[in-house]
Parts: structure tokens; C-alpha cells; sequence
């Protein structure tokens, strides 16, 4: 059954019918057996492919070939994880070379180098110029509670993690329907916000930005820039008990800006978390929260 996708490939004359068949078997498949997810993936390439070279002549067989390696650039990136994550290969030992992955799964060098770069940019691997590809130390899983009435500093305290935060940014914004409503104020009135870098170990996880109303906060514009737990900072203003409103959580990828704050590269997803925090006793809407965790850093409870 699996093989048939194969046998009708050697007769692809451009029927739409057969690119859905296959398709549909790829996805079917890929869960059954890892083993499998090679094979019915390049035929999925090929077949597609091919219709495009009967068409278009020379330009749609550079496709084709393009597809072959992405295919297999993919399947020797998902194997290389799952060897690294069941222990095959142990903390900075070193990878097998191009040359012998090359020879082992019938590949171009190219591909096993294109599969090294993006498990580098993961994290998974580090290189050593003239010396090859080594398992890279797995990061620590931080436990995450994903409301707005846990405090953050208080969670790592708690946890005993060694971790730092720094604010790196203090400044009025301008109007923001979603933000300036959800604080319950004007559009002539002024909103700030204040971003803390989260660091364990010196290594930057996560991003906060709090949104507040100067007009709850006379003292923000002058405060924020010292500011390095929010929470520490209400209480330290009368606001005892906090309580938070439904969280939004979203899955993003980095921006420019996220990936040079958070040393990451552009395949590493992002959690996205947005939520507002109350004062319990009045009800009274604090801040609107915006925080960007990097999703390789934490385990998650929600």
C-alpha cells in the first residue's frame, strides 16, 4: 500500500487527482512510522515536480532536484534529533563526519551540511572549525505558569534558579486601542512601557513588557527605568492581592529585533503570552502584560 504512490509516479502526466492522493498519504503516514516519513515525503516531491518538468522543461527539473534535497535534508534533521534526544549520541561528543552520513543515508555532503547548520541553529549542535559537529549541552527547563498574577522573580526564587533581570527600556508609547482599553483609559492620557530582560546564567529567556497608565502611576516615567519586578513595585504603592484577566497565548517567530535581545536564531519558536493583571481588592486593571518566552527554555503549566 505504501509503495503505491511510487508505482503511480512512473506514469505522472499532470493528473491533479494523484498530487492530492499522495499528499494525503504523507500526512496519513508520517504518524504510523518514523521510517517511512522519507519515502512518502520525496514522493510527494517528485511527483509534483515532475508534472512541473513536462511543463516547463529545464526550469522545473532544477525544482525537482531541489525538492529531492530538502526532502532529505528534513528526514536526516528529524533522525539526527531523535538519536540526539534518546542519547545515541552523548553530550559533546562528536557527530559522525559529512562524509560518513553522506555514504550512510545515500545523500549529497550538502544535505548533511544543510542538516548540521539548521540542528546548529536550533541548538542542538556546536561546530569546531576543523574538528566537526558536537552535541550541544541541553538548557534548562524552567517551570512556567502561564497567568498574570504569578510573579515571575518570585517563581525563579522559588525554583532557586540563578537568574538576572535587567530593563532595557522605559518609554511613553503611542495611542494603542487594544492596550489604552484594556487599561481603561483615555487617548490623551499616557501609557508606558517597561521592558525587563529575563537572563538565567547570563543567558537571555524571556522578555516582559508591562504596560502602564501614568494616570494609576504618577511616578512611572521616573520609576520604570529601576524597575525590575512589577509586582515588588505595586506592592511597594498599597496593591496587596493580584489577580489576572484570561491570558492570550500565540506562537510566533522572532522578529529582528526578538532574535539580537534573545540570542536566537529565526527557527526558534517564540510563546507569546499576553494577559492583564488586577489589584483583587478594587478590581482595578494594573498593567497590560506582553511577554515573549523562548519556547527551548521552559516546560509549560497552564
Amino acid at each position: 500500500m505504501l509503495d503505491k504512490p511510487f508505482e503511480r509516479l512512473n506514469n505522472a502526466g499532470g493528473c491533479i487527482e494523484k498530487i492530492h492522493m499522495i499528499s494525503i498519504s504523507f500526512v496519513l503516514v508520517i504518524d504510523q512510522d518514523f521510517f517511512f516519513y522519507k519515502k512518502i515525503m520525496v514522493a510527494s516531491y517528485l511527483l509534483i515536480t515532475l508534472t512541473l518538468t513536462r511543463k516547463n522543461g529545464y526550469y522545473a527539473d532544477r525544482i525537482c532536484k531541489g525538492g529531492f534535497l530538502l526532502a532529505e535534508k528534513n528526514f536526516l534533521v528529524d533522525h539526527l534529533i531523535s538519536e540526539i534526544k534518546s542519547g545515541t549520541f552523548q553530550l559533546d561528543k562528536k557527530l559522525p563526519s559529512e562524509h560518513i552520513l553522506a555514504d550512510q543515508f545515500n545523500v549529497p555532503r550538502m544535505v548533511v551540511r544543510k542538516a548540521y547548520e539548521q540542528l546548529q541553529d536550533l541548538g542542538f549542535i556546536y561546530s569546531k572549525q576543523g574538528k566537526g559537529s558536537y552535541v550541544q549541552e541541553t538548557k534548562k527547563q524552567i517551570p512556567l505558569i502561564l497567568s498574570g498574577d504569578v510573579s515571575f522573580t518570585e517563581k525563579m526564587k522559588e525554583f532557586q534558579f540563578s537568574f538576572q533581570t535587567s530593563t532595557i527600556f522605559c518609554e511613553e508609547i503611542f495611542y494603542d486601542q487594544k492596550i489604552f482599553q484594556s487599561l481603561g483609559v483615555e487617548s490623551d492620557d499616557k501609557v508606558f512601557k517597561i521592558g525587563r530582560l529575563r537572563l538565567m546564567d547570563d543567558f537571555p529567556i524571556a522578555l516582559h513588557t508591562s504596560f502602564v497608565a501614568k494616570s494609576t502611576f504618577p511616578e512611572i516615567e521616573k520609576d520604570g527605568p529601576d524597575i525590575t519586578s512589577m509586582f515588588q513595585y505595586y506592592r511597594q504603592r498599597g496593591f496587596v492581592e493580584f489577580g489576572s484577566s484570561r491570558s492570550t497565548l500565540n506562537v510566533i517567530f522572532p522578529t529582528l529585533f526578538e532574535r539580537d535581545i534573545l540570542q536566537c536564531s529565526s527557527l526558534i519558536p517564540l510563546l507569546q503570552v499576553e494577559s492583564l493583571c488586577r489589584d483583587k481588592r478594587s478590581n482595578q486593571v494594573l498593567e497590560h502584560t506582553n511577554i515573549i518566552y523562548r519556547s527551548d527554555c521552559f516546560t509549560y503549566v497552564i
